[in-house]
């Protein structure tokens, strides 16, 4: 039986609406109705119609408990094509509905309907949900709250209250017109005009000061933050003015808790953020954030975005809400600093199980490049075509999903011979390296793994084109985050300082500005399962790769049968 969800949508909605705060509910529907329909809503002194799900910006909210199963009937009715993707959500056997689009499925068509099915696992903790196809995640989002079974709880004392901090960026042009440009000029997009704060701008923008998200707070309470970056383009510094945050909880894994100043977030993570209202109840505080861009000459939006932070039954002073001190919008260190302070909270009842013997050694370069334009007519670097790669490989979208191609034997849409190591070895991190060096393949190769295999990847950033911090995503699992640093891997010494004992368990993780990241993970999940950079302009590029995980023996080890309402292609 269907079960409404309108009435408590609502409910809960207004409640979000009227104070940033929501309560640990108890019970919530196995079966949700997202209506995908362009909806005006004015931002920064003029409107414009954005793609919304059921007329929401930031979308509705998915709420469900550690290992349930949900249903999710996408009704397009807007002007293009769609696909949703569920953030972080392993999907066990069942990357159907996972969302990538021509990827795990062809995207949803004007006028058409899809039911993807859910399937939580081991998640608990903040996800999100968004779009997956073009640029449409920049309004097409929304939060995924999984709580503890019934019989365990959370493993810090339980908040007072909930309070989701959804993180984006705003464009008063068209965003699918956007991505149309970029991609014809071959240049980089237009910054953003604006950082929002759950789909506010804040008080330091034009026409934004009304309507900025406001949190009321007891004194005395702790209060559960649940950050979401659902940003397209750029990693954000978050902070709120004279408090600082525990931090327990990253990609729905629990972490030790560390208290910190600042949050350094990469677009697709998570973080759960302990909040103590400790401060003067007398005064407007600020939560802020703004970009952090570790690539030299890199353009960016160099706005701020807030909201307020108020104490209940308490007059402010009439002195300016007190502005939170970021870190430079450069400050690498500040940036790896935060990130290289995770860890699981690997404890008896929330273990950890890294990989030890490992059976698939993988070393992927992650670069920014360029292909040539007849005339030099294009947008890019002296006229060129900017371009992204991983081992030297720009992926191309195929013209029939892989997963499709893969489960029905077509031949001919993909290619298996991803190389396990870049083609090509140079001085990855060197300030001047030759021009040649900057032109990719295009193709669509995948990496097959054999099911169960133990996978360690080192993640290679290099400094062709311009060096840059890439957030990379995986679908399908969660990897541990076993080492990073700034420079060259090396491989002899290098692994000898790698965390095995409580590593942060991840699904995006910003590999540094010409730096390395190495993760670990069991191929476990049969399927077709995306990897990419999690700053859209790079995705689009070519930064990607495809991995197909074999079906194992016996029924659970094996891939589910496809839906009958899966989207034409």
């Amino acid at each position: 039986m269907r079960i409404s969800f309108s009435l408590l949508q609502l409910f809960l909605g207004l409640l979000f609406a009227t104070n940033g705060i929501l309560l640990h509910c108890q019970a919530w529907p196995a079966r949700y109705t997202f209506v995908v329909e362009e909806t005006p809503y004015r931002r920064l002194c003029s409107t414009k119609n954005i793609l919304t799900v059921n007329g929401q910006f930031p979308g509705p909210t998915l709420y469900t408990r550690k290992g349930d199963t949900i249903l999710v009937d996408v009704i397009n009715k807007g002007n293009r094509n769609i696909t949703l993707h569920w953030h972080g959500v392993a999907q066990p056997r069942n990357p159907w509905s996972d969302g990538p689009d021509y990827i795990t499925q062809c995207p949803i068509q004007p006028g058409a309907n899809f039911t993807q099915k859910i399937i939580f696992s081991k998640e608990e903790g903040t996800l999100w949900w968004h779009a997956h196809s073009e640029w449409d995640r920049a309004t097409v989002h929304g939060a995924m709250i999984i709580y503890p079974n019934k019989d365990t709880n959370y493993p810090f004392p339980k908040p007072h209250a909930e309070i989701p901090i959804i993180l984006g960026e705003w464009w008063k042009e068209d965003i699918g017109k956007l991505y149309t440009q970029t991609l014809q000029n071959g240049g980089d997009p237009n910054n953003s005009d604006a950082f929002l704060i759950n789909g506010q701008p804040g008080d330091l923008y034009p026409c934004s000061k009304p309507e900025t998200f406001k949190v009321v707070v007891d004194y005395g309470k702790t209060y559960l933050l649940r950050l979401i970056n659902a940003g397209e383009q750029e990693i954000l510094f978050f902070s709120i003015a004279d408090h600082k945050v525990t931090v327990v909880g990253s990609d729905a894994s629990y972490t030790k808790p560390f208290t910190t100043d600042y949050v350094t977030i990469s677009p697709g993570q998570t973080f759960d953020l302990l909040l103590i209202a400790n401060q003067r109840p007398d005064k407007y505080y600020y939560m802020a954030a703004k970009a952090y861009v570790g690539g030299v000459g890199i353009a960016h939006d160099n706005t701020t975005t807030t909201a307020l932070l108020q104490y209940k039954n308490h007059v402010p002073s009439s002195t300016p809400p007190l502005l939170p001190t970021l870190p430079a919008y450069n400050d690498t260190n500040a940036s790896v600093h935060f990130t290289g302070s995770l860890r699981s909270l690997a404890d008896k009842t929330h273990p950890v199980d890294v990989p030890v013997k490992i059976t698939s050694h993988l070393f992927y370069t992650l670069s920014v490049n360029t292909f040539p334009c007849p005339n030099n007519s294009c947008a890019g670097p002296n006229g060129t075509r900017l371009a992204a790669s991983v081992n030297n490989i720009s992926f191309v979208n195929p013209s029939i999903d892989i997963l499709q191609a893969y489960y029905y034997h077509v031949n001919g849409a993909f290619g298996t011979r991803f190389p396990n190591f870049p083609p090509l070895l140079f001085n990855f991190t060197a300030q001047n390296l030759p021009l040649y060096l900057q032109t990719p393949k295009r193709g669509t190769e995948v990496k097959v793994l054999e099911y169960n295999a133990t996978v360690e990847l080192v993640l290679q950033g290099t400094n062709l084109v311009a060096g840059d911090d890439h957030p990379m995503h995986l679908h399908g699992f969660s990897f541990y985050v076993v080492g990073w640093g700034l420079g060259n891997f090396d491989k002899d010494k290098d692994p000898l300082k790698y965390n095995l004992v409580d590593p942060p368990l991840q699904n995006t993780i910003a590999v540094p500005v010409n730096g390395w990241t190495a993760i670990r993970f069991k191929a476990d999940n049969p399927g077709v399962w995306f990897m990419h950079c999690h700053l859209d302009r790079h995705m689009s590029w070519g930064m990607d790769v495809t991995f197909i995980v074999k079906n194992g023996k016996g029924p659970q080890a094996q891939i589910l049968p496809p839906p009958r309402d899966m989207p034409p292609c």
